[in-house]
C-alpha cells in the first residue's frame, strides 16, 4: 500500500478518465504496460506533493518544465486501464483559470507576471505542435460541479471512513458508455424544461470531453481533498448524485416541486462547503 504523504490535499475534487491500454498508440502503450507492472507507482498525494514543490523556489515554477511520465492505474476484470497525469498540460490550463479566481494583486503575489507570461508563451508554442491534446483529469476547487454528478449513479458510490493513517474516500466509478448515456438523457430533459444556463453549458462541455476517449474507458469522480473539509457525518450522508438524478427525473415527469426540493438540497450542501473557503 502506498505511504500516505504528510502533505494535506488541497480542497479539490477530480474527474478522471482511465483508458484501456489498447487505446494508446505505440510506443506510449508499451510505456504504460511496463509502468502498470511497477510496484512503486506513486499515489494521488504523491502527485500533489510534486506539484506543490514547484511553488517553493523563487521565482516559483508555475508549470513543470517536462511532462510527467506517471499515471494512475486500475485493473478491472483483467483489463489494465491508465489515467495519465499530464501535469504540465493541466498546469497550463489551471494557470489560465487562475486569473478568473484571484484578484490581480493576490495573483501577482502568488505568481509574478513575468512567470505567467513565460508560461503562457510556452503553452502557446506547445499547443501549436499538439492541437488535439486533452487532459485525462479535470479539477474543481471547493466544490464538485453539479454536471459531474450527472455522469454517475448512487449505486456506484463508494465511501470509506478511513483511519488515523488513511484519509476517508468518497468516489464514484462508472463505465464510459454509462456516463455518455446519462449525459445525453440529462441534456434532452434540461433543454426541454429549463432555460439555457451554467448547468446545461457545463454538461455540454463535459460531454464533449468524454467523447475524446475510448468507449471502454472508466470515469471516476473523486471527492479528493474535499473529504478533509467535510465532517464525517456529512460525508456519509452526501448522496449528491442521487439528488441530481432525482431532480432531473422530476423535471422529466413535469414535477417542478420535487425538482426544486432536490435542487435545494444540493444548493444547501455545496453552499456550506464553499462558505468554508472564506472562513477564518
Amino acid at each position: 500500500m502506498p505511504k500516505v504523504s504528510s502533505v494535506v490535499v488541497p480542497y479539490a475534487a477530480y474527474l478522471r478518465v482511465y483508458e484501456p491500454l489498447g487505446a494508446f498508440p505505440e510506443p506510449e502503450r508499451g510505456h504504460w504496460a511496463r509502468y502498470a507492472r511497477r510496484s512503486d507507482r506513486p499515489s494521488y498525494q504523491d502527485e500533489l506533493r510534486r506539484s506543490l514543490a514547484g511553488l517553493l523556489p523563487v521565482p516559483p515554477i508555475a508549470v513543470p518544465v517536462h511532462e510527467s511520465s506517471d499515471a494512475f492505474v486500475l485493473e478491472v476484470d483483467g483489463v489494465v486501464c491508465v489515467c495519465p497525469w499530464r501535469t504540465r498540460l493541466r498546469g497550463w490550463q489551471a494557470l489560465q483559470e487562475l486569473a478568473e479566481e484571484l484578484p490581480p494583486p493576490v495573483l501577482d503575489a502568488v505568481l509574478p507576471p513575468v512567470v505567467r507570461r513565460q508560461a503562457a508563451q510556452d503553452y502557446e508554442r506547445w499547443l501549436a505542435r499538439n492541437p488535439d491534446a486533452r487532459p485525462w483529469i479535470r479539477t474543481a476547487t471547493w466544490q464538485v460541479p453539479l454536471n459531474w454528478f450527472v455522469l454517475v449513479s448512487d449505486e456506484e458510490r463508494r465511501y470509506d471512513k478511513g483511519t488515523a493513517d488513511v484519509p476517508p474516500v468518497l468516489r464514484y466509478r462508472t463505465p464510459m458508455v454509462q456516463a455518455r448515456r446519462r449525459v445525453a438523457r440529462a441534456l434532452r430533459t434540461l433543454k426541454d424544461t429549463v432555460e439555457e444556463g451554467p448547468l446545461i453549458d457545463g454538461l455540454v462541455d463535459v460531454g464533449r470531453w468524454l467523447e475524446e476517449f475510448h468507449p471502454r474507458s472508466l470515469v471516476e469522480l473523486d471527492y479528493g481533498g474535499l473529504v478533509h473539509v467535510l465532517p464525517a457525518g456529512e460525508l456519509e450522508d452526501d448522496h449528491s448524485a442521487a439528488d441530481v438524478a432525482a431532480g432531473i427525473e422530476a423535471l422529466r415527469q413535469g414535477d417542478g416541486a420535487a425538482a426544486g426540493e432536490a435542487y435545494g438540497r444540493l444548493v444547501d450542501r455545496w453552499r456550506a462547503v464553499r462558505d468554508r473557503r472564506s472562513a477564518n
